[in-house]
């Protein structure tokens, strides 16, 4: 096996169980593995129609309608007629459904903050701070 076989191996290894690790943990207004998609979704890429969104997250129309129904029933999106086809609704990202993304964000980086203050000596956090840039660009390598 080739030095870049092994790394990958153990990068791939490791990066998994970071976010196994990251997705188990709970923290307050928990929102199902599809809502925070959905709402990650548009927080990112902005308004979209259900059907849109359905195929970004690669599952039914009737699948995605129903976690809206029920991220609309909690007031994190609205839905909003297409003006251009009064057929199709769109779904935009309500304040509370921002907000509600961030306090997860935030409590999940101070779990991670946690995590790295305890476990890792300050020698071990400045080879994981050298590291971090080169994690991001092979993230991006995808």
């Amino acid at each position: 096996m080739s030095a870049p076989d092994e790394l990958a191996v153990t990068l791939y290894g490791a990066v998994s169980l970071i976010a196994r690790r990251l997705r188990q943990s709970q923290v307050t207004a928990e929102l199902s593995l599809p809502e925070r998609s959905a709402l990650s979704r548009l927080d990112r890429d902005g308004p979209a129609t259900t059907a849109a969104l359905a195929r970004a997250e690669q599952i039914t129309p009737q699948a995605m309608s129903t976690t809206i129904s029920g991220l609309s029933a909690r007031g994190f999106v609205i839905r909003t007629p297409d003006p251009a086809d009064g057929r199709q609704m769109i779904v935009s990202l309500t304040p509370e459904g921002s907000e509600v993304l961030r306090a997860r964000r935030d409590a999940r980086m101070r779990q991670f903050a946690e995590s790295l203050g305890s476990g890792f000596s300050p020698e071990e956090l400045a080879v994981l701070k050298k590291a971090a840039p080169l994690l991001e660009r092979l993230g991006q390598t995808f």
